[in-house]
């Protein structure tokens, strides 16, 4: 069999079935047959020892690949990573350890595996930490029974994994979440798009014609107050003035004491004033 077409069979394309069957046709390799090979590629860097190498140890990949299907990502793309963990392994074989190659690539395989998994089972990477990367690939098969965890179940695999508790209550938190669609789905109606991010994320203060808006609308509101103010007598004018108006509040009694008046009567004559405002503002 030519090189280009062992090139081609290690990546998983097409049917997993006859990829299965194409990597089960390459021979599995005797002890000796491995350790001469890998002393050549090790010796005289034999890219072609390397290849032989990758080749008998494919089907290790694909069954080690079939044990994460259960997180929803394609088949042939955990087998894709899983090539990719192989040859790093070969790369960082040493013979003379006197270990088989497929105990050796299991760890590189699955870490390569791993990583694809937390780099695309979500949008937001959920497991971050080296006890959230734990309990992404363990608290599942740790639970005893399918729904919320109580008290003392969190606590005993907290205790078997190594972990603290407020940990794996994060972390089945993580798991149970689900990724939010930004726009509406299609089947929504007119009324429920708003329930969706999109529909309240938008920030509209820099567009343009937001802010001409908003600027014409300052501008008729401070006309509009302007003229209301105008309205009123000049004790009235100057307790809504002092009293919402200024950078420096007056208090009730700071206006009593100079209108010679009471604190209640100011408290009355503010509360019509600003009636009076109001209702000449709605009538502008």
């Amino acid at each position: 069999m030519t090189k280009s077409l062992n090139l081609a069979l290690v990546a998983p394309t097409g049917s997993p079935e006859a990829y299965r069957a194409a990597v089960n046709n390459f021979p599995l390799l005797s002890a000796e047959e491995e350790r001469q090979l890998a002393e050549r590629y090790s010796r005289d860097n034999d890219l072609d020892a390397a290849w032989q190498l990758v080749l008998s140890h494919l089907r290790f990949v694909v069954r080690i690949a079939r044990g994460y299907n259960g997180y929803g990502l394609a088949e042939a793309d955990l087998i894709q990573e899983g090539n990719i963990g192989l040859m790093k392994a070969v790369k960082r074989f040493d013979p003379s350890v006197g270990v088989r190659l497929v105990s050796f690539a299991v760890h590189w395989i699955r870490a390569e595996i791993h990583e694809f998994i937390l780099r695309n089972w979500r949008i937001v990477k959920v497991a971050t930490t080296k006890a959230q990367r734990k309990l992404f690939f363990n608290l599942r098969s740790a639970k005893k029974r399918l729904g919320w965890m109580n008290k003392e179940e969190v606590d005993a695999v907290a205790e078997d994994l190594g972990v603290n508790s407020a940990t794996v209550m994060e972390m089945e938190q993580r798991l149970n979440a689900h990724d939010a669609s930004f726009d509406p789905q299609v089947s929504q109606d007119a009324d429920s798009d708003y329930l969706a991010p999109a529909g309240y994320l938008e920030d509209l203060r820099f567009e343009p014609s937001q802010q001409a808006e908003d600027d014409d609308w300052e501008s008729h509101s401070g006309d509009r107050l302007e003229s209301a103010m105008g309205r009123l007598d000049e004790r009235s004018r100057v307790i809504i003035e002092k009293r919402w108006l200024s950078e420096e509040k007056s208090t009730l009694q700071d206006l009593a004491d100079r209108f010679g008046v009471s604190a209640e009567r100011i408290r009355q004559l503010e509360k019509n004033a600003m009636k009076k405002l109001k209702t000449v503002m709605q009538a502008a």
